[in-house]
């Protein structure tokens, strides 16, 4: 069984000879740095791994914990492997399996889900790993649910990612699972990354939404996020924007992966969220507030989204600990 909030202070950072440089730097940007001025205790976080590892290709790493240790560690973090045409390292894989049965919380970045995989962890369970790799991880580990599509996969104790600007996704939402949605928000604005891309965010995109010089898609959803107590509607998006309905939807999908209104939905539900953490108001108020109109509605798109009722999920983070 997973740690409440109140263990979930130690994260291990696992590195290997041959780690790619990339997927490090999420979390120990997220993780490595005293955040506790955002107004909560922050992680104890350390890196362990072999001694003299080589990273990236560039250095080598020669301040690290060993691997047998990251079994005390509440949450430990498998970035990608330097080949995923050899084995993961016996190693790594057994103090892997060690972590999650003595409780801890696993997240792989990119293909670290072949760790996961070698290790049993993934074993019917949906996966996400790097898009190029899938059809390798579907094939070698016939078990897990390969989901080529997704930008992360959250299944509780199990967690995995896609590659490169995912794992920073994933990173967010384990500090949005303990902390909550505004501090994963103000954390975000200090990095100056998207407070939020949906797991389920499709892993590409024909073309990432430019500056508003060049894409309409980049001052609309400014223009939507301040107005989600307001009735929109894909022809009040498009207005703005003068475009048509389905030229609206064609540019959405191709920038975010999803459509106009599943985009506006899951703002409003986590808009829902910061409110619920927030603020004492009763869930008819913040239904009007993000938009939702009824508390039926909130709580039954809330539900559906976050995997708890909204009742559930504010007195979750006010007792202070991880929902399941």
């Amino acid at each position: 069984m997973m740690r409440t909030l109140s263990d979930m202070h130690r994260v291990a950072l696992v590195v290997t000879d041959g780690t790619p440089l990339f997927e490090l730097a999420p979390p120990c940007e997220v993780f490595g740095i005293d955040r506790s001025d955002l107004g909560v205790p922050w992680y104890d976080f350390a890196i362990h791994g072999s001694p003299g590892a080589r990273i990236g290709g560039l250095f080598r790493a020669d301040t690290i914990s060993s691997l047998e240790t990251i079994s005390t560690a509440d949450t430990v973090i498998v970035p990608a492997c330097r080949s995923v045409d050899e084995p993961p390292p016996g190693d790594l894989v057994d103090a892997v399996r060690s972590a999650y049965d003595a409780g801890a919380r696993i997240a792989s970045l990119c293909t670290g889900a072949f760790v996961l995989a070698a290790a049993g962890l993934l074993d019917g369970r949906r996966a996400a790993t790097h898009w190029a790799h899938a059809d390798e991880l579907a094939e070698w580990y016939p078990s897990v649910k390969v989901d080529a599509d997704v930008l992360y996969v959250d299944e509780g104790q199990v967690l995995t990612s896609a590659g490169k600007a995912a794992a920073m996704d994933l990173c967010l939402h384990l500090v949005r699972t303990d902390h909550g949605a505004a501090i994963a928000n103000a954390l975000a604005r200090r990095l100056v990354v998207p407070p939020h891309r949906a797991g389920g965010q499709a892993q590409f995109v024909a073309a990432p939404v430019p500056d508003g010089r060049d894409h309409p898609l980049a001052e609309l959803t400014s223009w939507a996020l301040a107005r989600l107590g307001q009735p929109l509607t894909v022809g009040d998006l498009a207005r703005q924007v003068n475009v048509g309905p389905r030229q609206l939807t064609r540019l959405f999908i191709a920038a975010t992966g999803t459509t106009p209104l599943q985009w506006l939905l899951v703002q409003r539900v986590y808009r829902a969220q910061e409110l619920l953490e927030t603020t004492d108001d009763g869930i008819e108020r913040i239904a009007a507030a993000c938009g939702m109109g009824t508390a039926t509605t909130l709580r039954r798109h809330f539900s559906k989204t976050v995997g708890v009722p909204p009742d559930s999920y504010r007195r979750t983070f006010r007792a202070g600990r991880i929902s399941a």
